[in-house]
This record gives structure tokens, C-alpha cells and sequence, in this order.
């Protein structure tokens, strides 16, 4: 059983460190969107870069099954990051 349990201790493990944060700025606004994919950087990249030279608009769906929908006019910038782990407590690393 044990076996069973660190499986899939390692599978979750495996999937939260692929996720993929992406930052988008609005022209013309001070906030930002933020979104947490699994989807690999460079789909992402492709994704965006596609909506861009297209002139129509960037959209992606989180697990959690929102929606984020942003018109390429408006888009100001894109960061696309692998999620950092966060840590707790006083690392000194």
C-alpha cells in the first residue's frame, strides 16, 4: 500500500510543478491578469504570439475551468513563468 501511496504522492508532485503561471498587462490599466495553466510555456508562447499576429484575442482556461479572455489590442504584456515553489518558514537558501 505504501507503494500505492508514494506514487501518487509523486504524480501530484509531478503535475503541481508543471503548472505554468502567466501574467498578462492591460494597456491602459494598472492591474494585471494572472492564470495558472498546466499546458507546457511553449504552447503557451505559441498560443499568444498566434492571437497577436492574428489581431484577435488571447484566451485559457484554468483547471478549475475559468476563463480568462483578453482582446490582442489590449494587451500591454505577457509573462510566461514555471511556477516557483513556495516556501515557509526562514530558508537560508
Amino acid at each position: 500500500m505504501s507503494t500505492k501511496k508514494s506514487a501518487e504522492s509523486a504524480s501530484a508532485a509531478n503535475a503541481a510543478s508543471s503548472k505554468v503561471e502567466v501574467r498578462i498587462g492591460i494597456s491602459d490599466s494598472p492591474r494585471e491578469l494572472t492564470i495558472e495553466l498546466t499546458n507546457s510555456a511553449d504552447e503557451i508562447e505559441t498560443s499568444i504570439a498566434h492571437a497577436l499576429h492574428e489581431g484577435s484575442h488571447i484566451s485559457f482556461t484554468d483547471e478549475r475551468g475559468r476563463r480568462l479572455i483578453v482582446p490582442a489590442a489590449k494587451v500591454g504584456f505577457v509573462e510566461v513563468s514555471a511556477r516557483s515553489e513556495r516556501k515557509v518558514g526562514f530558508g537560508t537558501n
